[in-house]
């Protein structure tokens, strides 16, 4: 372990975040990194365990940071690249966090591999699903290739581990990306522009 290492690390994890997933290729230059990705893989892995009682949110944390880590080095692949491309992922995630102070991540990314423990299952799942809610996201944006992918995407949700991540993904069809903030506190909800607001309005 050295300084000297982490510091290295820390600039390739500084690079990681030009690092494209292959699905620009399908959809658009405006499709979400690898470093993006992993940030809502996160959030869903902690959402997931919430609902299915796992509690080592450290661990399940750890195992989203790293779940992609070694795509810094092997790049990502799409459905079709993949049946061309052979990666070497675990000398990759290997090299990269050799001599590092957090060479432990290097096993926490092995036990995701191999999709044996709750954190695992929870972070593959997560994993899965933020592609759909992309998918939701770039058909908002007038790209159609969701309406393609109807029954591959099927296919890949009777692979999910969880029943909650189960439950997600039929969610996920027949949501709005835009409700967050069409249903927030806002100047339509709230504000000037309200229904309330115009009444008061009125009266005076």
């Amino acid at each position: 372990m050295s300084l000297k290492r982490d510091l290295e690390l820390l600039y390739e994890i500084g690079a990681f975040r030009f690092v494209n997933r292959t699905w620009v290729q399908m959809l658009s230059p405006e499709f979400a990194s690898t470093t993006e990705h992993t940030y809502r893989v996160m959030w869903l892995s902690l959402i997931i365990a919430k609902y299915e009682g796992a509690t080592n949110y450290e661990k399940l944390l750890k195992m989203a940071l790293v779940h992609d880590l070694p795509e810094s080095r092997t790049g990502d692949v799409h459905y079709v690249s993949r049946l061309y491309t052979k990666r070497n992922e675990k000398l990759a995630v290997k090299e990269i966090l050799n001599d590092t102070s957090v060479i432990e991540f290097r096993k926490i990314w092995e036990e995701y591999e191999a999709r044996k423990s709750i954190e695992a299952k929870i972070v593959k799942d997560a994993d899965y699903l933020d592609v759909d809610l992309e998918l939701i996201e770039q058909e908002f944006k007038g790209n159609k290739l969701r309406s393609q992918f109807d029954a591959s995407r099927k296919a890949v949700s009777e692979r999910l581990y969880t029943k909650t991540a189960k439950q997600i993904w039929k969610e996920i069809q027949k949501s709005n990306p835009h409700d967050w903030h069409l249903h927030a506190r806002n100047r339509f909800t709230a504000g000037d522009w309200s229904k309330k607001n115009k009444r008061q309005v009125k009266k005076k």
